[in-house]
């Protein structure tokens, strides 16, 4: 992750919460707290889950005044305990009450992406398959997302639209078909990676003759998955599979078996269960 891109993100955060203000303008509720008042904070999860977010809640009290002193006892990418403490905190009670939120709303979110991931990917962890993620995630939060689901054991699938070719039915009907879709691709940028999504056997072996890189099987059967492997296999100049559409936990085992070597979840990103986090203040 870019420290750039975070600050930007975790600037935006506390314009929500503060109006754009200033912490000392902004946060009403704060201020009946002296501002000689120190206080000691422990954060904790209350529930098992796998940990990211450390460097956007240090840019928060970065961005509050830098008065907070973080002490971590978790790094992004672990697993812990439900009940378990994740940092302290150390510094001015205004400023650790205004920056609570901010810094648990981040720390939520992708740890929830983060655990998420783990959890499929710990399914198909026995097979040679990878977990990919999806494009479809928080508008904001694209790269913190993403940045999440490697915490949690997934492979990043393009980050956006510049990046990869990603030739889906829309694009293959416009340009007239997958042949002439591939073959525009590799004019005009040979440096980028093509894939191309396809809806039958027939699509398939249209894209692997036209040169594709990766072929995306959409909502492909198993049975058409396994034709597809063999398929792939025995062509000159073999193609990366990935398999789209009807994953959840029930599915995604048998789906890895058939020998593919990708399968990409939407719900790594999309359907984001936030984790229970609690801030205490101790004495």
């Amino acid at each position: 992750m870019n420290e750039q891109e975070i600050a930007q993100s975790v600037r935006l955060a506390l314009h929500e919460d503060l109006n754009g203000l200033s912490a000392t303008e902004g946060d009403i509720t704060a201020f009946l707290i002296p501002e000689e008042k120190s206080s000691k904070a422990t954060v904790i999860t209350r529930e098992e889950a796998v940990f990211c977010g450390k460097a956007w809640t240090e840019q928060v009290f970065f961005q509050l005044g830098n008065t907070v002193t973080i002490t971590w006892h978790v790094k992004d990418g672990d697993l812990v305990a439900a009940n378990s403490p994740l940092f302290t905190l150390e510094g001015p009670s205004r400023a650790l009450l205004t920056g609570e939120r901010t810094a648990l709303n981040f720390i939520q979110t992708l740890s929830g992406i983060a655990t998420i991931t783990k959890y499929y990917a710990d399914l198909i962890a026995e097979t040679n398959c990878k977990l990919l993620d999806t494009r479809k995630t928080l508008p904001g939060l694209r790269n913190a997302s993403k940045y999440a689901v490697t915490c949690g054991g997934g492979v990043n699938h393009r980050i956006g639209l510049y990046d990869a070719y990603l030739i889906k039915e829309n694009h293959i009907m416009a340009c007239g078909g997958i042949k002439q879709a591939i073959e525009i691709a590799n004019t005009q940028h040979p440096e980028r990676w093509v894939e191309v999504e396809v809806e039958s056997i027939d699509e398939l072996k249209q894209a692997l003759d036209a040169g594709a890189q990766r072929v995306m099987l959409d909502n492909f059967t198993i049975p058409m998955m396994l034709e597809a492997v063999s398929i792939n296999q025995q062509n000159p100049v073999k193609a990366d599979l990935e398999v789209s559409g009807n994953v959840d936990s029930s599915t995604i085992l048998s789906f890895a078996e058939t020998g593919v070597d990708y399968i990409s979840v939407g719900a790594l990103t999309k359907h984001v269960r936030a984790v229970d986090l609690s801030m205490r203040f101790v004495e």
